[in-house]
């Protein structure tokens, strides 16, 4: 079992930053890639960033340059660090690890999620 706590979401102003933050606890053993997704009313979930165990990332088009996605893998966290939001950012964000559980098994674990809210 694989728990996540999300924080850092809330409401900001266009031009703002905001940080979010992803933690994971339980039978980890290994956390291959870290990601974050987003969910905006009426649309489909998509992939926002990731991060694999090594440092590489990936970025949606839309948030290059704007977001960074960094990791500690002593504290199994994962970090989204936005910047110079947009309304169009305003969504429920999702953090999803994927990785092997101690006794072998793969898993992969979705967040309960944040919104993060830009005002124009």
């Amino acid at each position: 079992q694989v728990q996540l706590v999300e924080s850092g979401g809330g409401l900001v102003q266009t031009g703002g930053s905001l940080r979010l933050s992803c933690a994971a606890s339980g039978n980890i053993f290994i956390i291959n890639v870290m990601g974050w997704y987003r969910q905006a009313p009426g649309k489909q979930r998509e992939l926002v960033a990731t991060i694999t165990s090594g440092g590489s990332t990936n970025y949606a088009d839309s948030v290059k340059g704007r977001f960074t996605i960094s990791r500690d893998n002593a504290k199994n966290t994962v970090y989204l660090q936005m910047n110079s939001l947009k309304p169009e950012d305003t969504a429920v964000y999702y953090c999803n690890p994927r990785g092997q559980l101690a006794g072998g098994h793969t898993f992969t674990s979705w967040g309960q999620g944040t919104q993060v809210t830009v005002s124009s």
